[in-house]
């Protein structure tokens, strides 16, 4: 300890106030544990501050002004004007409310706050900076620690985040003018969703992609309908291309692009692009923060990315230190963080608690949106299954047509002979909020009949759910059976 620090001590220590961390924090709370949760920046983390949230309050707020403006067909004619900054700024609104609810959830739920930067000093000791010079610091003894410091964005050679007009996701989402014209460097879900939120703000979108497509991870006909309406925003893609460099040109800048594989180069006769625009937003991943906090001091080893490797109770290779949400690796989803974080907690309180992954949603809000859970037709067979697929197009939904909005299915994967539900893949409408019955039709070990069985509120866009059970099964009511 330094001569002058203040020395505490806590049955649990969390290192980020993000979803995972905080909901960790809060659940061993919960658990009669003592607990500290350190918090270098703001709490709710990228989730609530520079993600998730800001991101769908935008897509939410552009959505409104798009569709007021395009639904002639509905007999509404309109010309909304969007004011940029006050659209953050109600964005703005939506986060300090959640964030403000986070730290008044932890306080009541018994948990320590507080502000600073945390680093391991050895196995059972970490001290804490509280901010810059005579702020002072202090060093915090813990029986067990959770690291849950999250990610930032991956930064690309020769586009750095420092450069004004290069963005990454958080000053995509802060902007407070509409560029002209953007390229965005990535087409996997953050490029997507906003590159869908500019175009409908009437920028000029161009999309790179090293691969082939968009969305990888995901299957072709689910990333078909994104595609389709991307284009008719107008966004333009160009595939097999990285982003190489970027220079001032005229009043904006021109990104300079190469073909991803050194074949398609020889073949293109050089094959780059060189594309104008006044902005470029770089969205190829996330990377882990771990390089802040001197894991090696407590022996807390990571894999060749800065990934925490843990088990299936979230435990690092050493036993009282854990690691939860996307400092922890796949799934880097905010609801898989939140999730690890309970089980760790829980762990550490002496329960039989462990992670399990089957029933982990993921949601990506394009346009249309895209929701999926548990296994694909391809994924089950692989693992054994004699898998049924059941499908029904929203074309066929009463309620999908009074939205406007009818692009898009629903698939529901089960095993053939018992019928149980092994996953399902959601593009269209609500496809986010649909996902959750089949999440909960895998964790409760449900079947297809007892899906089909649920009578479902009409008109909805659930009843679509409903009907591609009855599909697999094979008595359908509203589309022809397979």
């Amino acid at each position: 300890m330094v001569v002058g620090d203040i020395s505490t001590g806590t049955d649990v220590l969390v290192i980020g106030a993000g979803p995972a961390g905080y909901v960790a924090a809060i659940r061993a709370g919960q658990l009669d544990l003592d607990v500290t949760l350190v918090e270098k920046e703001a709490y709710g983390g990228t989730c609530l501050n520079h993600g998730c949230i800001p991101s769908k309050a935008l897509i939410t707020a552009t959505n409104v002004a798009h569709e007021a403006g395009h639904a002639e067909e509905m007999g509404i004619h309109a010309d909304p004007a969007v004011d940029m900054a006050g659209m953050v700024g109600w964005k703005d609104d939506v986060v300090t409310q959640l964030t403000s609810g986070v730290e008044k959830l932890c306080k009541a739920n018994g948990v320590n706050l507080l502000e600073g930067t945390a680093h391991f000093a050895d196995e059972h000791t970490v001290r804490v900076s509280h901010g810059g010079e005579g702020q002072g610091s202090e060093s915090i003894e813990f029986e067990h620690a959770i690291v849950a410091t999250g990610s930032r964005p991956i930064e690309i050679p020769n586009f750095s985040y420092e450069d004004d007009p290069v963005l990454s996701s958080r000053e995509a989402l802060a902007l407070e003018s509409i560029p002209e014209s953007l390229v965005v460097v990535g087409a996997g879900y953050i490029g997507m969703e906003l590159a869908g939120v500019f175009a409908k703000l009437g920028t000029e979108v161009t999309v790179i992609e090293m691969l082939e497509d968009i969305l990888p991870g995901y299957e072709a006909d689910l990333k078909r309908p994104v595609k389709k309406r991307a284009k008719e925003l107008g966004v333009d893609f160009h595939f097999g291309q990285t982003a190489s460099e970027w220079h001032e040109h005229g009043d904006g800048i021109r990104v300079v692009t190469e073909p991803a594989e050194a074949e398609a180069e020889a073949e293109a006769d050089g094959g780059g692009l060189e594309l104008d625009a006044e902005k470029v937003l770089v969205a190829v991943g996330r990377a882990p923060v771990s390089d802040t906090l001197d894991l090696e001091a407590a022996g807390v080893e990571t894999d060749d990315r800065g990934f925490l490797e843990t088990d299936d109770r979230g435990r690092t290779n050493v036993e009282h230190i854990f690691a939860v949400g996307d400092v922890a690796g796949e799934p880097m989803l905010a609801h898989a963080g939140s999730y690890e974080g309970q089980v760790a907690a829980e762990v550490i309180a002496g329960e039989p608690s462990a992670i399990d992954y089957q029933a982990m949603p993921a949601a990506v809000f394009t346009e249309p949106e895209i929701g999926t859970v548990g296994l694909t037709e391809a994924e089950a067979e692989e693992q054994g299954f004699e898998p049924v697929v059941g499908k029904f197009p929203f074309m066929a939904s009463g309620r999908a047509l009074t939205t406007g909005h009818a692009d898009g299915f629903v698939k529901i994967v089960a095993e053939e002979e018992a019928g149980f539900v092994l996953g399902a893949q959601i593009v269209g409408p609500e496809a986010s909020e649909l996902i959750a019955e089949l999440g909960l039709a895998i964790e409760l070990g449900a079947t297809l009949e007892d899906v089909a069985a649920t009578v479902h509120a009409h008109p909805t866009l659930a009843e679509s759910v409903m009907e591609a059970a009855e599909n697999a099964l094979g008595h359908a009511i509203h589309t022809l059976n397979r």
